[in-house]
Protein backbone atom coordinates (compact mmCIF):
# COMPACT_ATOMS: atom_id res chain seq x y z
CA UNK A 1 0.00 0.00 0.00
CA UNK A 2 1.26 3.44 -0.80
CA UNK A 3 0.65 6.65 1.01
CA UNK A 4 -0.41 9.53 -0.86
CA UNK A 5 0.17 12.71 0.49
CA UNK A 6 -1.23 16.23 0.14
CA UNK A 7 1.03 17.47 -2.45
CA UNK A 8 0.47 14.03 -4.60
CA UNK A 9 -2.82 14.98 -4.85
CA UNK A 10 -2.05 18.96 -5.62
CA UNK A 11 0.13 18.09 -8.13
CA UNK A 12 -2.01 15.72 -9.79
CA UNK A 13 -4.85 18.21 -9.97
CA UNK A 14 -2.83 20.83 -11.45
CA UNK A 15 -1.56 18.77 -14.10
CA UNK A 16 -4.95 17.74 -14.95
CA UNK A 17 -6.92 21.34 -14.69
CA UNK A 18 -3.57 22.82 -15.71
CA UNK A 19 -3.72 25.70 -12.79
CA UNK A 20 -0.32 26.58 -10.67
CA UNK A 21 0.22 24.29 -8.00
CA UNK A 22 -0.55 27.28 -5.65
CA UNK A 23 -3.55 27.98 -6.46
CA UNK A 24 -4.37 24.53 -6.33
CA UNK A 25 -2.96 24.28 -3.23
CA UNK A 26 -5.04 26.97 -1.77
CA UNK A 27 -7.52 25.38 -2.73
CA UNK A 28 -7.25 21.88 -1.32
CA UNK A 29 -6.21 23.63 2.11
CA UNK A 30 -9.62 25.69 2.21
CA UNK A 31 -11.67 22.96 1.55
CA UNK A 32 -9.77 21.08 3.95
CA UNK A 33 -10.12 23.80 6.74
CA UNK A 34 -14.26 23.93 6.00
CA UNK A 35 -14.26 20.35 6.73
CA UNK A 36 -12.43 20.60 10.14
CA UNK A 37 -14.70 23.95 10.69
CA UNK A 38 -18.06 22.12 10.21
CA UNK A 39 -17.34 19.42 12.33
CA UNK A 40 -15.93 21.73 15.17
CA UNK A 41 -19.19 23.25 14.80
CA UNK A 42 -20.84 20.23 15.00
CA UNK A 43 -22.57 19.85 11.45
CA UNK A 44 -22.62 16.82 9.35
CA UNK A 45 -20.95 16.75 6.18
CA UNK A 46 -22.27 15.11 3.47
CA UNK A 47 -20.90 14.05 -0.14
CA UNK A 48 -23.25 12.76 -2.59
CA UNK A 49 -21.63 8.71 -3.71
CA UNK A 50 -18.45 9.67 -1.66
CA UNK A 51 -19.67 9.79 1.96
CA UNK A 52 -20.95 11.18 4.81
CA UNK A 53 -18.74 12.63 8.24
CA UNK A 54 -20.34 12.88 11.47
CA UNK A 55 -19.15 13.35 14.74
CA UNK A 56 -20.05 10.76 17.60
CA UNK A 57 -19.80 11.31 21.02
CA UNK A 58 -17.94 8.85 23.27
CA UNK A 59 -19.22 8.20 26.78
CA UNK A 60 -16.39 8.32 29.66
CA UNK A 61 -15.55 5.03 30.92
CA UNK A 62 -12.80 2.98 32.92
CA UNK A 63 -10.39 0.97 31.43
CA UNK A 64 -7.83 -1.35 33.02
CA UNK A 65 -3.86 -0.92 32.02
CA UNK A 66 -3.08 -3.90 30.79
CA UNK A 67 0.56 -3.61 32.00
CA UNK A 68 -0.02 -2.57 36.03
CA UNK A 69 -3.51 -3.73 35.90
CA UNK A 70 -4.53 -0.21 37.24
CA UNK A 71 -8.10 1.47 36.98
CA UNK A 72 -7.36 4.53 34.46
CA UNK A 73 -10.77 6.92 34.39
CA UNK A 74 -11.07 7.91 30.35
CA UNK A 75 -13.07 10.87 29.84
CA UNK A 76 -15.86 11.49 27.73
CA UNK A 77 -14.64 12.72 23.96
CA UNK A 78 -15.85 13.64 20.24
CA UNK A 79 -14.74 11.43 17.47
CA UNK A 80 -15.60 11.57 13.58
CA UNK A 81 -16.94 8.73 12.47
CA UNK A 82 -16.73 8.10 8.13
CA UNK A 83 -19.71 6.05 6.07
CA UNK A 84 -18.42 5.30 2.80
CA UNK A 85 -20.60 6.53 0.08
CA UNK A 86 -22.25 4.47 -2.89
CA UNK A 87 -19.74 4.89 -5.74
CA UNK A 88 -16.49 4.46 -3.56
CA UNK A 89 -18.10 1.24 -1.97
CA UNK A 90 -18.71 0.15 -5.95
CA UNK A 91 -15.19 0.92 -6.76
CA UNK A 92 -13.62 -0.84 -4.12
CA UNK A 93 -15.82 -3.78 -3.88
CA UNK A 94 -15.31 -4.42 -8.04
CA UNK A 95 -11.21 -3.91 -7.41
CA UNK A 96 -11.92 -6.64 -4.70
CA UNK A 97 -13.76 -8.95 -6.44
CA UNK A 98 -11.70 -8.53 -9.86
CA UNK A 99 -8.62 -9.84 -7.64
CA UNK A 100 -10.36 -12.99 -6.40
CA UNK A 101 -11.59 -13.58 -9.61
CA UNK A 102 -8.31 -13.81 -11.45
CA UNK A 103 -7.19 -17.76 -12.19
CA UNK A 104 -4.13 -18.98 -10.20
CA UNK A 105 -2.05 -20.95 -12.34
CA UNK A 106 0.12 -23.86 -10.23
CA UNK A 107 0.92 -26.37 -12.69
CA UNK A 108 1.54 -24.97 -15.81
CA UNK A 109 1.11 -27.55 -19.13
CA UNK A 110 3.99 -29.68 -19.68
CA UNK A 111 5.64 -28.39 -22.71
CA UNK A 112 6.21 -30.99 -25.48
CA UNK A 113 9.70 -31.76 -27.10
CA UNK A 114 11.42 -29.03 -29.53
CA UNK A 115 8.36 -26.56 -28.11
CA UNK A 116 9.75 -22.75 -28.11
CA UNK A 117 8.95 -20.92 -25.28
Amino acid sequence: MKTVTKKDLVDRIADKTGDKRVVVKKIVQSFLDEIVQELGNGNRLEFRDFGVFEIRSRAARVAQNPKTMEKVYVPSKRTVKFKIGRLMKQRLFEEDNAAQKQPVQTNPAPRAAGEAM
